[in-house]
């Protein structure tokens, strides 16, 4: 009589959590429903809480869960979007599509917080599931091209800072030290004249001038005098 009692009584709370079951189900079904449309109106605020109703009936609804994740990206809260996102691929184990599509929105979330590294770990995830989404692929290297210039631009940083570092360690340098003599890489100049020295070779040059004059009267004059000797040697021949 017991036993017969106990399988009444098991049997009763079966068929009593059945329709709480299904209705728990139709409300999340509504509230999803609800999310969906005030989605496609924008109206992402309301989204989020009808789909953010629908995930704490049902934590483990996949389609909830993934469009609340769609609802905080469009709001551009990219950390929860990243964490719904993150709950919907550990769900998904029957689906390698969606899984990889739940991947390449986390790498999307990532890339708009501009955590380089983690998006492109979240693609590569996502082509490990699904090697022929272009799209993935397309964001993959879009994303790797980015993190080679920021690469780049730290490299050039790093070199520019060093290069100020070694202008100011010279410019920080004695400056008392002896400096080379430009003037011998310049081509010989001829030397200018002093003023004195100018005058006294002037005071040379008129002195010979008058020297030279005194000689040439002096010639001339010797000159005259054998002439006039020989006109009265002549004279006196005649």
């Amino acid at each position: 009589m017991k036993r017969a009692a106990i399988l009444q009584t098991l049997l009763f709370l079966i068929t009593a959590s059945i329709p709480l079951s299904s209705m728990a189900q139709k409300e999340v079904r509504k509230n999803i429903r609800k999310g969906n449309k005030v989605y496609q109106e924008q109206k992402y605020s309301e989204a989020a809480d009808y789909f953010g109703k629908a995930v704490e009936e049902n934590p483990e609804s996949k389609e909830a869960t993934f469009n609340l994740g769609n609802t905080y990206y469009r709001q551009k809260e990219w950390d929860k979007a990243t964490e719904q996102y993150q709950q919907f691929v550990t769900l998904e184990q029957e689906n390698p599509e969606e899984a990889a599509a739940g991947w390449h929105n986390i790498g999307n979330a990532r890339l708009q917080k501009k955590d380089l590294q983690q998006a492109m770990e979240a693609y590569k995830m996502s082509l490990r599931i699904n090697p022929n989404d272009d799209e993935t692929r397309y964001n993959l290297a879009v994303v790797q091209k980015m993190i080679r210039d920021q690469q780049d631009d730290q490299q050039d940083q790093s070199e520019q800072q060093q290069d100020q570092q070694q202008d100011q360690q010279q410019d920080q340098q004695p400056q008392n030290q002896p400096q080379e003599d430009k003037r011998a890489e310049q081509p010989d100049q001829p030397e200018q004249m002093s003023r004195d020295n100018a005058r006294q070779l002037l005071q040379a040059i008129e002195q010979d001038e008058q020297q030279t004059q005194k000689k040439v009267q002096q010639i001339k004059a010797q000159e005259r005098e054998q002439k006039a000797e020989e006109n009265r040697r002549n004279n006196r021949n005649w």
